[in-house]
Parts: structure tokens; sequence; C-alpha cells
């Protein structure tokens, strides 16, 4: 029988586009300092919608990073995607003329896909009184996977490519995934993380009929406050991240820096409802253990946990019931921070921004803070460390990032300091 060691896998490089900044300085820098990106919708007029804002990209210019001709072919989270990889492999430092382009991989995430390409063909279609006279990209820009592919063909990556999709645990599932093969030696380098493009008139219009989103349009900047008395659901945001996982020894043989290491991943399932959490956070519990497990780490190493709290009513208790159960007594000990109260809640593109996040957190010893919130609602723990208002100063060994999805997905990933 085959013994397989499994191997180390760090992190070489990163790149982010984020309503709060549009690299993974300018992103990292407006977290620490406690920034909301949310702000009124100006992709379409929002007159007739229940929710009248999100978090939106800002001044990113998409003509400085593709050609036009090539964009056109793209729908919006492609777009992003290449935004991002592009960011996540210069800050890499890899030559790819000199590493093996059949062991570098794409695992890429989106909950939605193309949703812009398809709201806007089928409105064209209606116009057109259903003549059926579809634009030739119709379909290579709405598929999921189209943005790993585009990514590949854009490096030349020969190796593992595919989509994730768990809606809002999506780029979790990429990042464990995109682990998992690396460990066991059937990748050196994988891009891996998640775009989304969904604030379009049908993206907001169909979270406002499930009740998802919150509907503040009088304080938008306020909306997403999570673990508040007054929460009333997420905001959309959109954007996307990318992080370069690596083996340790291809890393060390090329000379690459690294900004820290992946050590452990778990998926569950609620097996619950289709939309709501478990409400005693079960799922999510069994997730965090497993992980935990994966990694060979306690409950007494983790420091920080990047929470899923996307700012609704139940959503918020269920995870804290979770941490608290698991963790027991050491849960006061842990900074937990809700950052979706900065970059609203980008869906299947959250895990790849949250996990930038972490190992953020983890180089500099901050933990970025939970902002809006005032006063705990009910059921929310008072013996918590949620990192309310500003970012804390304190030593970050070991980052648990959380991400949970619509049926009922998790995907928790944790992330260590890389010490030799």
């Amino acid at each position: 029988m085959r013994t397989v060691t499994l191997r180390r896998v760090v992190i070489t490089g990163m790149g982010a586009i984020t309503p709060i900044g549009n690299d993974v300085n300018t992103f990292w820098n407006n977290m620490k300092a406690g920034m909301s990106g949310s702000g009124p919708i100006t992709k379409f007029d929002p007159t007739e919608f229940k929710t009248k804002f999100a978090n939106e990209l800002k001044g990113l210019d998409i003509d400085a990073f593709i050609e036009k001709k090539e964009a056109r072919k793209m729908d919006t989270f492609t777009q992003y995607a290449m935004v991002v990889a592009k960011e996540a492999i210069e800050n890499s430092g890899v030559d790819l003329n000199t590493v093996d382009r059949t062991k570098f991989g794409v695992i890429w995430a989106s909950g939605n896909g193309g949703m812009q390409t398809f709201e806007d063909q089928i409105i064209e279609f209606a116009q057109a009184n259903f003549v059926p006279k579809f634009n030739p990209f119709f379909i290579p820009r709405l598929i999921s996977d189209i943005a790993a592919g585009q990514i590949a063909i854009k490096y030349g990556l020969m190796g593992i490519n595919y989509c994730t999709v768990s809606a809002c645990a999506s780029s979790n599932s990429a990042l464990v995934d995109a682990f998992n093969y690396i460990r066991l030696g059937k990748a050196n380098m994988i891009v891996a993380g998640g775009s989304e493009g969904p604030i379009t008139r049908a993206g907001i219009a169909g979270f406002n009929a499930l009740k998802a989103l919150s509907t503040r349009n009088e304080d938008p900047m306020h909306a997403s406050r999570p673990f508040d008395v007054e929460r009333d659901g997420f905001v959309m945001g959109e954007g996307a991240g990318a992080l370069i996982l690596e083996d340790y020894e291809h890393a060390m043989k090329r000379g690459a820096t690294i900004y820290g290491e992946m050590v452990g991943g778990a998926m569950s399932c609620d097996a619950y409802h289709l939309t709501a959490t478990h409400p005693e956070g079960l799922g999510a519990q069994l997730g965090m253990k497993e992980a935990l497990d994966d990694a060979g780490l306690s409950i007494t190493d983790v420091d920080y946990i990047n929470a899923h709290a996307t700012s609704t009513p139940l959503g918020d208790v269920s995870e804290l019931k979770a941490i608290k159960a698991l963790f027991g007594d050491h849960a006061k000990n842990i900074n937990i921070s809700a950052t979706k109260s900065m970059t609203g809640h980008l869906l299947g593109a959250a895990g790849a921004i949250e996990a930038i996040a972490c190992v953020k957190a983890i180089q500099d010893d901050i933990v970025p803070p939970t902002i809006n919130t005032t006063v705990l609602g009910e059921g929310i723990p008072e013996d918590l460390n949620l990192t309310l208002g500003q970012a804390q100063k304190r030593v970050i060994n070991v980052a648990l990032s959380n991400t949970f999805g619509f049926g009922g997905h998790n995907a928790i990933a944790a992330f260590a300091k890389f010490k030799g």
C-alpha cells in the first residue's frame, strides 16, 4: 500500500479588490481603520427596490488590467478574478518560465457566476419579442467555472482546474480543496479564491424577496452591524480575493516570500434548512472541530476567529453558540471579529478576502474590528471579545475563518504564523 507524506502548504501571494480597497495593502489598512464600504447603489436605479444601497467597488479601472476586446468576453465576476489573480501571481514573485506549469493549478469559486450577463441577456431576449438572438459569449460569460479557465489560459497553468460552488462558503471550499491537493502532492502551486459580481437588479431583488438584506436606507454606512440589537440583514458586496497556496519545499527552493501557512480545513453541512443556519450551530461547530483536528491543533491554540457573521438576526446568534459550545472557557480568550461590517457580504468571494484578512492579522498581530455594533442583541453573549469599534493588538499564532452558505454548507479554514 502506498504511503503518503503530507506536505506543508504556505501562502506566497495574495490579491484583493474589495469595497474598501482595490489591492491587498489598501484593503488591509482600511480594514484596520474600521472603514465602511457601504453607500447608495450606482450600478442601476434602485428607486423601486426595498434596498437601495450596497458595498460597491470604487474607482476600479478594468481597462488598466484587461484589454477591452477580452473584457467584453467576460462577466464582471471573471473580470474581478483576472484582476486579483494578476496581483497574487505578481505578489508571489514566481517566474512562470522556471516552474512546472503542469503542477500549477487554479481552483476558483463563485456562488452565482455570471449574474449580470444572465440578467442582461434575458432582458434583451424579452425586448426582442423573444426572438432567440443571443450573444455568442452568453454561455462562456455565464458559467461559474469560466473564471478558473480564463486565469489558466492567461498564465498557461495546466494543472488542476475547476470551480467550487457552495453558496457563501464557496471560496473557503476552494481554499480547502487547494490545500488538500497540494499537501497530497497533486500540485505544487494553486491560485485559489473567489469572485462575485452580484450587485444587479436580480441580485438585489432576489435577496430582498428572501428578506435577507438590510433595508437601512437612511443610514447605509452603518447598516452592516453584526451582533447588534438593530441588525436587520446583510449588505450586498462585490469583489474578489486570490491566494497563492504553495508546497513549502517548492516555495523555499525558489526563494519565495512566505506570508503565512494554511494548516487545516474542513467542510460540513447543517442538514437543516434551505437558507437558515442550524439554530444551535451544530454544523458550524462540527466544521470548526474538524478543521482543528485536521491541523493537529487544540481549542486553546486558537487566538482569532474571523466570523461569518453577516448581520442577520438568526445567523449571528447560531455562530456564537457554536463557538461557545466548541471552545468552552477558552472562548472568552479568543478575539472574534465580523469584517463584513466593513466589506459587506461578498457571497462566494467572502471567504477569500476574509482568508487574506486572517493572514494579514497573523502577520501584523492585529485583530481587525467589528464596526457599527453599539448594543448587543438578544442571544449575543456578553462574555465574548467581539473586537468592537477598533482593531486590537495581540499575538496571533492561529486564526480560523468561518464561512457558511445557503443549503447548510460550512467551510472553515485554519491559518498559522509561519515559523520556518
